[in-house]
């Protein structure tokens, strides 16, 4: 238990790709100018991880090492091209506004790295999980990137959401300012590129603020007395 636990606890924060590894930048900072896009690419992303690390598992040992890169970059794209269909069958407009971004899934390092370092030495639950927790975690920062960049370029919130949602999506939609202007600056990669690196700060002030409680506890348990 205390494994899976590890895993979840690494992939939403310890080791999240978006955070720590700063992997998959490219769409991160480009397709979340609101939340709509941010959970879409979000959803696409976590399918592939999920999927790439439940396969790469189940045949890491009959994959052999020599060629293992590129077969594991071949199972990626195949997934990515399942999510391309799907999107264009089902999301097309949304599909139009992610643009290029859904096949360049496939270059995403997170994925890969997760298939190298995890999937292939690990049975395939943990893999199933590393592979979600690691989605969600990449999520996460997509949707909250895009809440701060949607709010403060657009004064709106959950924006288009009929494009995932249908009709229901149209009640979904909350509108903070009226006859807002707008703040481009938020919607422009220099943008993304402030609000990721708010996140950033925020998570290591954290992290800091946890170690510096926990040194402090430790030290008030070495000074304080023993009873027998």
């Amino acid at each position: 238990m205390q494994d899976y636990l590890k895993i979840i606890k690494n992939g939403l924060w310890t080791n999240n790709q978006a955070l720590v590894a700063l992997l998959g930048l490219c769409p991160l900072l480009a397709v979340t100018n609101n939340v709509i896009n941010a959970i879409s690419l979000g959803l696409a992303t976590t399918f592939v991880l999920v999927a790439s690390n439940l396969t790469v598992s189940l045949f890491r040992n009959y994959i052999r090492k020599e060629v293992r890169i590129p077969i594991f970059v071949l199972l990626i794209a195949s997934f990515v091209t399942l999510v391309d269909l799907i999107m264009q069958s089902f999301f097309y407009d949304m599909y139009l506004i992610l643009g290029i971004f859904v096949p360049l899934i496939v270059t995403n390092c997170a994925i890969l790295a997760r298939a190298e370092a995890f999937a292939s030495k690990n049975p395939w639950d943990k893999s199933v999980i590393d592979g979600l927790m690691m989605g969600f975690g990449f999520t996460m920062v997509l949707v909250v990137l895009g809440a701060m960049r949607e709010i403060i370029g657009s004064g709106t919130l959950f924006d288009q959401a009929d494009l995932i949602f249908g009709d229901f999506g149209y009640s979904l939609k909350v509108t903070f300012f009226e006859q807002y202007q707008g703040t481009l600056l938020a919607l422009l990669p220099p943008g993304a590129f402030i609000g990721l690196g708010l996140i950033v700060a925020l998570k290591n002030l954290i992290d800091e603020k946890k170690v510096s409680t926990q040194v402090a506890a430790n030290s008030e348990a070495i000074l304080e007395p023993q009873t027998n």
